[in-house]
């Protein structure tokens, strides 16, 4: 890319679908490798992911890695993170539950925001 870029995914699935929760963080890691900005904001099922003691025992594939690793290399490389405040409460939970690697929680403006101002918008 000529220019940095910004790159958005909005997560929706979580812990009963596996098999979709490894590649947005690696999607993410892609992007900010390649000096993208690149953004995760977890909403419905995703904010799961977040939610500490999940990600540590949930793989993609059996034998696979850890969505946990996926989400600390994710944030190595400087992705952010944030959850949807609807999603908390549709699990009864509050921002002590989510996971150190988690940038906080915003409401609907902000992900209308940050969609509309995003070169490339992604959804798993």
């Amino acid at each position: 890319m000529d220019e940095e870029g910004k790159m958005t995914i909005f997560v929706t699935s979580g812990p009963e679908t596996p098999q979709r929760c490894a590649t947005p963080f690696y999607m993410a890691n892609i992007a900010a490798a390649m000096d993208n900005e690149a953004e995760m904001i977890f909403q419905i099922d995703g904010v799961l992911l977040m939610k500490k003691g999940i990600a540590e025992g949930l793989v993609a594939k059996e034998g696979g890695k850890r969505i946990i690793d996926f989400i600390k290399e994710a944030k190595e490389a400087g992705v952010e993170m944030r959850v949807c405040s609807a999603a908390l409460q549709l699990h009864d939970m509050s921002e002590d539950d989510l996971i150190e690697e988690c940038d906080g929680v915003i409401g609907a403006a902000y992900m209308v925001d940050v969609g509309m101002d995003s070169a490339m918008v992604l959804n798993y």
